[in-house]
């Protein structure tokens, strides 16, 4: 017999009765079935380049968080996921948006911007099936968000904490390309961004409504970064780290 992997293991002997019904109980088949998936996608996707692509055919996913507050690691968590497609400039159709179970008391301050309540977040899908659909939605395209600390190190957590993975996807950040391009701007916040190249503020921490404005944004940077001749993904990494 082959050897197989930790879950392979665990799945084998839950089928074979070999787990206690205690231990049975909490080990749910269909987050072992999740945990695979994702585990396979993530080694799946290191095998990908994409530094030849052009820009302005490059398709992307802008996504976005929201979360019970800003340390994943002290036990905050996403209470909601927000995702659209773009390819070059122009966003897609495709959208995904879910809002993600929590077992942690969402602060009133939070409730307040994002308007996701607790009652809402307790009956909402556990974390491990919304990063599987989110990772269904994203594929192997490049991962775009604006600020991307606060977001990859909650989507690293949240990865970790269900599948031992960590995030594989190229990643840009549309405030370091802002950065990069306008060096002596004031700031450089997704509200200031926006206002700036007058797009339209609609329904700011919504995890959907803000993928939407940085969709728009993205393609705006985009346009001025083909402009200076950074025509691949590869130029505009070389770009970026000069």
């Amino acid at each position: 017999m082959k050897d197989m992997s930790a879950v392979g293991r665990m799945w084998h002997l839950y089928k074979k009765g070999g787990i206690t019904p205690a231990v049975a109980s909490m080990f749910d088949a269909q987050n072992a079935q999740h945990m695979a998936f994702i585990r396979s996608f993530m080694k799946e996707q290191r095998k990908n380049s994409l530094y030849e692509v052009r820009l302005d055919s490059l398709e992307a996913v802008v996504f976005d968080l929201e979360t019970t507050g800003f340390s994943p690691y002290n036990g905050d968590e996403i209470i909601s996921i927000g995702a659209v497609s773009v390819s070059g400039e122009t966003m897609q159709d495709e959208q995904f948006y879910s809002l993600t179970q929590t077992k942690r008391k969402i602060p009133e301050e939070v409730e307040l911007l994002t308007g996701i309540t607790m009652e809402e977040a307790s009956k909402a899908p556990e974390l491990i099936t919304v990063l599987r659909q989110f990772l269904e939605f994203v594929q192997h395209r490049v991962l775009v968000v604006h600020g991307s600390g606060h977001d990859k190190h909650f989507l690293n957590s949240a990865l970790w904490k269900t599948s031992k993975v960590n995030l594989s996807h190229r990643l840009l950040d549309c405030m370091i390309i802002a950065k990069r391009m306008h060096p002596k701007r004031s700031s450089y916040s997704l509200d200031a961004l926006l206002e700036s190249y007058e797009i339209e503020t609609t329904s700011r921490h919504h995890a959907l409504h803000d993928s939407v404005m940085t969709a728009k944004l993205w393609g705006k940077l985009l346009r001025e970064v083909i402009e200076r001749e950074v025509l691949t993904l590869g130029d505009l990494y070389e770009y970026l780290s000069q």
